[in-house]
């Protein structure tokens, strides 16, 4: 382990490892990957050496394809402002109380293996600052398989709150020209005329100097992920599944589960049927044998998220499988997920879940902006406290939103593209009786959906909910026949303030 401590971008001291004092911090961390390729490299500021919490580095670094760091500050070196162009992630609203995933790093103390340096080497820029450095290396290398992560255990005691180095204009929109699609820069020109007042045209300007940074999306290929980490220790998994109307499909998944080569301890069947005076359809869970424990709950109350839930609460094994009732998977299906399981060293996999014809954007195994909660394999210990809220209910976002729960309690979903089940998005099922809901006679139609702004509302920040707002005026300018730009922004707002409303409505459930 090589420690690297610096000040004003400058390294004025280093550990086992010599003759680097007064370089840049960036070309002195790629020259000693370099020379030292089997080592973990350290970066700490010179005010939090005191602080830098040494022994448990190596634990924290249980695999070679890690990039951790913290910001003292309380902030992050990217302005908030980067919102405006990255309007769904969850990787911005960083909560710094717990090991966190996000590509926004800080020079102020962190480490990395010198494997992935070495992997990304020809696309990092050694003569940015630090900080900007560390930023553009996490948010390319992220998508290739590098797990980045604020983790506030990289400091122990009372440190020194360290005064907030950020990027000014000029360097964000840097930032986001090199890093973000061409439209994206006049978008944030434009949000920051309506939203912050802020004319800043000459950064806008200065930005088409600079190139889109490139990144090889198979960088990390040859690094093998084996992580130290143990999270398995009983080794046994429950299924999950609600269902209401897919008889058919629903009888293939438990065919399937039955010839697991990993077989689950329990299945947990939540079935629906609004319809008064109905009984179940699956008898089949009564009159043929199956290899594990069924527990099935039949009730007349419908809502997807209703159903997750009560099936969640009755959860035993060390692991759960929440599963779809229509996709179809292989027999190794959960052995593999266990064995990613003790690789990552993670205590959530998501398997991918392609329909028919349809292929899969990633290759490598990655930490994923999204959760599938019918495509998740999760530890039980990390479902405490979390819950598909109600107020998504018959609407969209309940994944999405379980998915932040999950990282805002220090767990991390990782996406396993490899490892595939067949959704066949069967016709049938789901919402089979449309339920009446609270909106349905607003005129005009509260736009977005309640339950997007629901979860805009609770998980992103503010710049990107505002730049999320200008984005979907323009992509409905026009839609209903009125091309006239006042009369179409008075009636587009009217349906966002009913959408927050009713949003704010929702959130009291």
């Amino acid at each position: 382990m090589i420690f690297i401590y610096h000040k004003d971008d400058k390294v004025i001291r280093t550990e086992n490892a010599s003759g680097y004092v007064g370089w840049n911090v960036a070309k002195a961390l790629v020259e000693l990957a370099k020379t030292h390729p089997e080592e973990i490299l350290v970066w700490c500021d010179e005010r939090l050496e005191g602080n830098l919490n040494v022994s448990v580095l190596p634990e924290l670094m249980h695999h070679k394809r890690l990039l951790y760091s913290f910001d003292a500050s309380g902030r992050n070196y990217i302005d908030p402002i980067v919102g405006f162009a990255e309007e769904s992630s969850p990787f911005l609203r960083v909560k710094r109380e717990v090991k966190y995933p996000t590509w926004q790093m800080s020079g102020n103390v962190g480490m990395v293996h010198a494997a992935a340096v070495i992997a990304s080497e020809p696309y990092l820029n050694v003569n940015d600052n630090f900080d900007y450095f560390l930023n553009s290396f996490a948010k390319r290398a992220m998508i290739a398989g590098l797990f980045c992560y604020s983790h506030p255990k990289l400091l122990k005691g009372d440190f020194p709150k360290i005064e907030w180095k950020h990027a000014d204009t000029y360097e964000t929109f840097r930032f986001v020209r090199q890093h973000y699609r061409m439209r994206w820069i006049t978008l944030l020109l434009l949000n920051l005329i309506l939203f912050k007042k802020n004319y800043a045209v000459l950064p806008y300007v200065r930005s088409f100097f600079y190139a889109n940074r490139k990144f090889n999306e198979k960088s990390f290929a040859n690094i093998s992920i084996e992580s130290a980490r143990n999270v398995i220790s009983e080794g046994t998994i429950d299924v999950m599944i609600p269902t209401i109307g897919r008889r058919e499909h629903f009888h293939n998944v438990m065919k399937d589960l039955s010839a697991q080569t990993f077989l689950p301890k329990r299945v947990i069947v939540v079935e629906q049927n609004p319809l008064e005076g109905s009984v179940s359809e699956l008898d089949f869970l009564k009159t043929e044998t199956w290899p594990f424990e069924i527990d099935h709950v039949f009730t007349h109350r419908s809502g997807a998220c209703a159903a997750r839930n009560v099936g969640l609460m009755k959860v035993e094994s060390e692991f759960v499988f929440m599963a779809d009732d229509d996709i179809r998977f292989g027999p190794t299906l959960i052995e593999d997920v266990f064995g990613y399981l003790r690789k990552t060293g993670n205590e959530i996999i998501q398997v991918s879940g392609p329909q028919h014809n349809e292929t899969v954007g990633f290759s490598e195994v990655i930490q994923h902006a999204v959760f599938s909660s019918g495509l998740a394999f999760v530890k039980r210990d990390a479902l405490d406290g979390v819950w598909f809220s109600p107020g998504f209910e018959f609407g969209y976002g309940e994944d999405k939103d379980f998915g932040i729960q999950l990282r805002n309690k220090g767990h991390d979903v990782i996406y396993v593209p490899s490892l595939r089940v067949l959704h066949l998005k069967a016709p049938i099922g789901g919402f089979r009786l449309k339920p009446k809901l609270q909106w349905n006679d607003d005129k005009p139609a509260p736009k977005p959906s309640p339950t997007v702004m629901l979860y805009m509302i609770r998980n992103m920040t503010n710049e990107q909910v505002k730049g999320y707002k200008v984005v979907h005026f323009f992509k409905n300018y026009g839609k209903n026949g009125n091309i006239n730009p006042f009369s179409a922004y008075r009636n587009f707002k009217k349906r966002w303030q009913k959408s927050v409303y009713w949003a704010n409505e929702l959130a009291k459930r």
